[in-house]
């Protein structure tokens, strides 16, 4: 579900439009920190998906599990596998209390736990896959994008996550303190509404002022929509759509082809993007 400013969401389901615009002549402004406004309301790029100045980000990164800034944390830790196409696998960790939802903002298509205990136990385990078994925790969103219209069937989806769950099973210094999970992949392909999903011509680069999207959602995976346009399937990431004032589009402001465009800058996708696994998640 997309959320605006006010509190308002709309949900977000195949076949439904997505259509919105930026203000001409605003800029894009930091989104502050831990729940508080930027003091300074800095002028932020339009093309980081982060919407910080350098202060919040420090702030927001000082309790951050992924920068190892809260050890002492006491809630339980689960760690997973997650897949996301052919080759793309990665291990990671989140905390109990929030289930799956780490898992479903990543777009993870397909995730198998693989344990749960305290914090530190799960970084040792997540260490212990990266080193022994070459699994990162970090997968670029390149990579994800261009594999998701092209998936295999759903046994396919789960042969690396349960080939890697197995030999988990026959390493050598598994925390003591990490309770193993049993083999048990969840699949999102129909939570993100990937079955028959058209490749993408491009993605968008970032927003600019005056400018504005309008197309027919195919499908929605962790922060990627996937949009039908009159020019084709462009994917929008909605972390470049923070701090900025959008504004709605009205049926008059149609562009492009067969009713609806797009005026923000596009990446064209080539074949090339998707790349190997690598580094952190």
């Amino acid at each position: 579900m997309l959320v605006w400013g006010g509190g308002r969401g709309s949900p977000l389901v195949p076949g439904r439009r997505v259509a919105f615009g930026v203000v001409d002549g605003s800029a894009r402004t930091c989104v502050g920190a831990r729940g508080h406004a930027c003091p300074v309301r800095a002028v932020v790029s339009p093309r980081g998906t982060g919407a910080r100045c350098e202060e919040c980000a420090r702030l927001d990164r000082a309790h951050s599990v992924a920068a190892d800034t809260l050890a002492d944390d006491p809630r339980p830790y689960n760690v997973y596998l997650a897949w996301f196409g052919p080759g793309l696998v990665k291990v990671g960790i989140t905390r109990v209390e929030r289930g799956s939802a780490r898992l479903l903002e990543q777009g993870a298509v397909t995730f198998s736990r693989l344990g749960q205990g305290p914090l530190m136990a799960a970084r040792r385990a997540e260490e212990l896959l990266r080193a022994a078994l070459k699994v990162p925790d970090r997968i670029p969103y390149a990579d994800k994008r261009a594999v998701r219209a092209a998936l295999p069937g759903p046994e396919e989806r789960v042969a690396e996550i349960r080939e890697l769950h197995a030999r988990v099973g026959d390493l050598d210094g598994w925390p003591e303190s990490l309770r193993r999970a049993p083999f048990e992949p969840v699949d999102h392909t129909e939570v993100f509404g990937l079955a028959g999903l058209p490749p993408a011509r491009g993605v968008v680069r970032e927003l600019v002022a005056g400018g504005s999207i309008d197309g027919e959602l195919c499908g929605a995976a962790g922060p990627d929509l996937h949009l039908r346009t009159g020019s084709g399937v462009v994917v929008l990431d909605t972390r470049l759509m923070t701090g900025w004032d959008l504004t709605g589009v009205g049926d008059g402001d149609r562009g492009g082809n067969g009713g609806s465009g797009i005026t923000f800058p596009v990446r064209e996708t080539r074949a090339a993007d998707a790349g190997v696994q690598d580094g952190l998640f």
